[in-house]
């Protein structure tokens, strides 16, 4: 079944429940009268509720309606946020330069507005020693508080330990503000650029012009 309403002509029924331009209530009216009505206001009858009955149409300008519809279904699918699980691993006995490494990108996904899945990965004689796994994870939480918030707690699979980090901002909130600042670096890059384009002739010309100082008497 096509999910296009039925307008003027392709309506089939003897009555409708006639809306008018403006949302006010007409009211039951023969089908012809509310073609002839569509046809006063240089408008559509537009099917709007099938299934009711009689079903209820509306008058309106149906090529505007969908192209405000499919226009406003864009901008929600551009604005919209998919929800992404990043994943970091790191080992229970990890060097501090590493560590500092993964953290800087934990930051930055969170900074996204990104969950991330830590990963303690256990080898050896290592799995006998599980409270490395989770002092680590309990720090790299600590570190990232002002970001994230511990949304999983550590747990065991298998070899490994994980925990998830959530952001404290919404993904669409950290969107709008790399948009921001995209747009105040491009800003700042071409006021430079304007300012740097000045001819050196102008800075010269405008020195020559400047009036002299008289000479001092001895």
């Amino acid at each position: 079944m096509s999910a296009e309403p039925r307008i003027n002509d392709r309506i089939r029924v003897p009555e409708v429940r006639l809306v008018g331009p403006s949302g006010e209530q007409v009211g039951i009216v023969p089908l012809a009268k509310a073609l002839e009505l569509a046809q006063e206001y240089d408008l559509d009858l537009v099917e709007v509720a099938a299934t009711a009955r009689p079903p209820v149409c509306k008058l309106m300008d149906y090529g505007k309606f969908k192209y405000e519809s499919a226009m406003k279904a864009r901008e929600a699918r551009k604005n919209q946020a998919h929800t992404v699980i990043k994943e970091m691993k790191l080992r229970p006995k990890i060097d501090p330069h590493d560590y500092d490494t993964k953290k800087g990108h934990v930051v930055r996904f969170l900074k996204q507005g990104d969950k991330v899945k830590i990963t303690i990965m256990f080898r050896g004689r290592e799995q006998s020693r599980p409270e490395l796994g989770f002092r680590l994870l309990q720090r790299l939480a600590s570190d990232v508080e002002d970001l994230g918030f511990i949304e999983s707690n550590p747990k065991q699979d298998g070899r490994n330990m994980i925990m998830v980090l959530g952001p404290h901002k919404k993904k669409t909130e950290a969107m709008a503000e790399a948009r921001e600042a995209q747009a105040a670096r491009k800003a700042e890059r071409q006021g430079t650029t304007a300012h740097d384009d000045q001819p050196a002739g102008e800075v010269a010309e405008a020195a020559a012009e400047a009036p002299a100082e008289a000479p001092s008497e001895a």
